[in-house]
Order: C-alpha cells, then structure tokens, then sequence
C-alpha cells in the first residue's frame, strides 16, 4: 500500500509548488491545518496577524509590491465575512490574490458558522471556489491560481474542514498554474492604426504623455520620455506609478485630481493627451475636468470605451506599451513633430512644479497645530529618497502624495475602493516584499485607529516601518463637507489621543510631534535603530486641500 497524507499537507505542497514564499493568516479551525503543514517549510514565512481583514490587505500590499501573487488565509464563516472590504478593495485595484479558507464540513447535519460564503465574495467581484471534489482537488488550486493570475483579480478558494482531513496519496503530482498560462508575447499593433496615431501626433502642438502602471509593466518608461522629447512634450503619471519620471526635466508629476497647479495649467493648455498603459480612471481625468479640450490617444493591450462611467472621446491603439510606442516613434521618422506653438513654453510649467507651492490659500491654525503642507515639504527634504514610500488613503492622502523624490519602484498606493483603515496592513505586506528597506507609512488617525491592532503584527516581526500619522483629530474627508453644507460635523470629531503612547504600548518607539524643528532628530534616531516607530502629527483641521475645495464647489 502506497503511503497517504492528510489532504490538507497535499494542498500545502501544492501552494508551495506555486512559488508561495509568504502568506498572512488568522489561524482558525478552517486554515490551521493547511497553515501548520505549509510553514513548516522553512523557505515560507508566515505572518500571522490579528484580524482577518489584515491577512488580505496585507497581501494586496505584498502582490503589488512583490509582483508575486498574494496569498491571505482565515477560518470559514466569521473568517471570511470578515474580508469583504479587502476584497473589494482588491477586485478593484485588479490585485492577483489567493485566499485560503475553509468551508462548513460536507458530512455535517449542523455547523455553527456556516454561511454562504461564495455569494458574499462573488458580491466583492472577488472569484470563489468551491473545491468540494477530491478528485479534482488539485485542479481547484491550480485554476485559483491560474484566475489570479490571468485575470488579476482575488480568488478564494474555500475547501471543507471534513475533506481537509482526508487521507491522499504522499505523490501529489501536482502541476503549477505557470505551466498552463499561454505565452503569447506582447501585444503589437496594427499598421493602419499606428499610422493613424502617428499621424494624430504629428498634427499637435502641445502633447502631455501620461504613464500608467501598463507602461510600467511593459517597460515603456524610455519610450514615454523620448516621445515628450521628440514632441517638446511633458511627462506624467497616474498615481500608483508616481515618481517614474523623477528626475527628467519634462516630468509635471502626477495626473489628476492631486496634480500641482501648473501640470493642471498645463493639461489645460494641451492640445493631445497620449495615455500609455493608464485606464483614464475617474481619479486620473479628476472627473473628466483636467483635459476636457483635448483629443485623447490611447495606447493600451486592453483599452475601454467607458470607465468610470466617463465616455472620453478618444483614438485607439490597441498594444502593449513598449509595441505601440516602438511603432509610433519608428512611424515619425525625422518628419517635423513640434515648435508650432510659441505659447506652449513646456518646461516652464515643469519649473513652476518644483518651485511654486502646491497651494497658497490662508487658513487659520491654531497655535500647536501643523500645516500639512509645510510638514509635506519638510518631509521631502528629509527622507530618504531610497526608502520605500506607502501612501494612505482619506483627505491627508492629497498632501502626503505631494512627497518630492523618489521613484514609482520605492512607491506603493492602493486607493480604489475608497476605503480608509488599510494603512498599516499596506505597510506590513510592503515590508514583506521588500525586507532589505526601511518602510515609510503616511496615513490619517482615522485610518491608523481602525487597525491599530496590528502595531504589534509590526512589533512581533520587528519590521522597520516609520508611521506617519496625520492626526487632525477627525475623519478629515467628512468634516469638510459638513463645514462646506453648513452641518454639525461633531459626529466625525474626537480628543486627539496619544498616538505615541498607544504606539508605546505595543513596544513600538513614539513621538508627538508639533513643531517641524522636531523631525530631523527623530529621523536620526529612527536611522540608528530601524525599530518600528510612530510620530503622531499634530495638524491642522482647518486646512483643507485643492481637491476638497473643488469637489465641494463641484457639488454645490
């Protein structure tokens, strides 16, 4: 008789075999079986962390960061209800993931957590699998994989408590989802359309090239900064890939609603707007506002007529990134592309970015309290420009992403959703990925305060993450707009708590913080020890952002 293992160490192996190095889990009577066997190995590294929603926020973080799929793990029932926004969050970046959980055992009259858990994560646009087949089990895992993989997006895979137990053959033979994933190379374009946008691109004037994570990925960076220099052109990028034209003289910085003044000038002044690799979401349009006068080409293996629920006229180019921008600059040859337009002065709308501030409206601050924008550009002067950078979400989000330096490889952001609270969960799957850099988080006290259980996830793995918290003793967001309507905004104020002392007692080092003067010690201090840290940012509640005040004057 051939040796047997209990199904649970074969689903193990098979994670394993899928190159599964780390996982973040919340052990519970659905997962600890599979959990104990696969971390046994000691190329894998477990995070186990205290609340489910954490395990699959952090390995969103550790998928983007890493460029691996994410693989999270909780209990069933309560276990799984537990991740909804996170799958959301991460259905809607597009984040390969894999969640491992359990489901009520087949064989049982009655379970106490039993729930329709395929319905809740199909809800999420999130994928759920039922693996009930032991024949076909490795076949589940395989095509879990196969989903994250091909369609980006998380997949949970959910297998009963009573299966998991079952004995299998040891010879699992399982074959990875890598060996079933076609190879069709990029996407080249089509002959007629790349002379209709070489073609569209000689005839303008006044060319913006916007970068997204496809021309990241497609590794058309190079490309993008030649076509701004062959069309006296500028240069920007979508959020996520902030920072990948840093240091080129023809980079205006982010596109969208966090765009300095002078890039948002400049959009305006555009006659054409190139997108490489970006979806031209509601966020990198700022709601169809910031180049409604231009024609728009789109260079993308996947573009879409509508996103967002915005209908932007725009020309096609269907290709990956480096195919189509190949194509095109070979297309324009040596013919004349730019110098028609004496009032398209491109790098003096560069030049403003760097010396004019992001904005100049008064506000009244009590004596105490910081001005986020002056903290910004003291924390641009002093941070180091190596280290890895993950941006927050909420009202704080639009100055910290105004953080000069620093490229789009050091910067991690997952906005879609709109969800706060994920913060420091980004920030643990970031330092996952990538060990062998401090981490700086900048995020609001709202956020910080939802998940700060997880401060001693951080002090238990002694990750080197410096937390930033913005603490305007509010949910920032929504006090403004209850100013802007005239509204009792009580319901989203509170005391300022002592952020560094909460900090402290899970065996992080924490400082209060509110005078600039402080942060160059602290930052030496944290230099020298690299022990996870938070500095409690005493800001202001009056100030609001340019993107605040235009959404509410947008709204009126």
């Amino acid at each position: 008789m051939s040796d047997t293992i209990p199904l649970y160490r074969g689903l193990a192996q098979a994670f394993r075999m899928e190159d599964v190095d780390t996982i973040f889990v919340l052990t519970g009577d659905g997962n600890m079986h599979w959990e104990a066997a696969l971390s046994e190995n000691e190329e894998v590294r477990a995070f186990h962390v205290w609340h489910e929603h954490a395990t699959c926020a952090m390995a969103s973080a550790y998928a983007v960061a890493s460029g691996k799929v994410g693989v999270a793990s909780v209990t069933c029932g309560p276990g799984v209800t537990q991740l909804m926004t996170a799958l959301a969050t991460a259905a809607d970046s597009r984040i390969p993931l894999v969640v491992f959980t359990g489901e009520s055992p087949v064989h049982a009259s009655w379970y106490n957590q039993r729930i329709d858990q395929a319905t809740l994560v199909e809800a999420t646009v999130a994928h759920y699998i039922a693996a009930h087949s032991l024949r076909r089990m490795f076949e589940h895992v395989q095509e879990a994989f196969y989903i994250a993989k091909t369609e980006r997006r998380p997949v949970v895979l959910g297998i009963p408590t009573d299966l998991q137990q079952v004995q299998i053959p040891a010879d699992i033979n399982y074959v990875p989802s890598s060996t079933i994933i076609p190879d069709t190379g990029p996407m080249a374009p089509h002959p007629d359309y790349v002379v209709r946008a070489v073609d569209r691109i000689a005839q303008a004037a006044r060319i913006i090239i916007v970068a997204g994570r496809g021309a990241r990925s497609s590794g058309a960076k190079a490309l993008c900064e030649q076509l701004a220099e062959r069309c006296n052109g500028l240069l920007a990028t979508t959020l996520p890939v902030r920072g990948m034209f840093d240091g080129n003289p023809r980079n205006l910085g982010i596109a969208g609603g966090f765009s300095h003044p002078a890039a948002r000038e400049a959009f305006t002044a555009c006659d054409l707007v190139v997108t490489v690799g970006a979806s031209l979401t509601h966020h990198t349009t700022d709601g169809g506002k910031l180049f409604s006068h231009a024609a728009v080409l789109q260079i993308d293996p996947a573009p879409q007529g509508i996103r967002h629920g915005q209908r932007i006229e725009r020309m096609y180019l269907r290709a990956d990134g480096t195919e189509g921008l190949s194509a095109v600059m070979k297309g324009l040859g040596n013919a004349p592309t730019h110098g028609r337009s004496a009032a398209w002065d491109a790098l003096g709308f560069v030049a403003r970015t760097k010396t004019e501030p992001v904005d100049t409206t008064s506000f009244e601050i009590q004596s105490g309290d910081l001005d986020p924008r002056q903290l910004v550009t003291e924390l641009s002067r002093v941070l180091p420009k190596d280290w890895e950078y993950v941006n927050g979400g909420g009202h704080n989000s639009f100055f910290t992403a105004q953080l000069q330096g620093g490229s789009d490889d050091h910067f991690v952001t997952i906005r879609e959703f709109g969800a706060i609270g994920n913060e420091l969960c980004y920030a643990v799957g970031t330092a996952a990925a990538r060990p062998d850099s401090p981490i700086i988080l900048t995020c609001g006290d709202g956020s910080f305060m939802m998940h700060a259980q997880e401060l001693d996830t951080i002090r238990r793995y002694d990750l080197p993450i410096l937390i930033c918290v913005l603490n305007d003793g509010a949910y920032g967001a929504e006090i403004h707009k209850l100013r802007a309507d005239k509204l009792d905004d009580s319901g989203s104020m509170w005391p300022r708590r002592p952020l560094a002392n909460i900090a402290k007692g899970f065996g992080l080092n924490g400082a209060t913080v509110t005078s600039l003067d402080q942060i160059a010690g602290l930052l030496e201090e944290f230099k020298a020890t690299k022990q996870p840290t938070v500095w409690d940012f005493h800001i202001s509640d009056q100030v609001v952002s340019p993107m605040m005040r235009r959404g509410v004057a947008r709204n009126r």
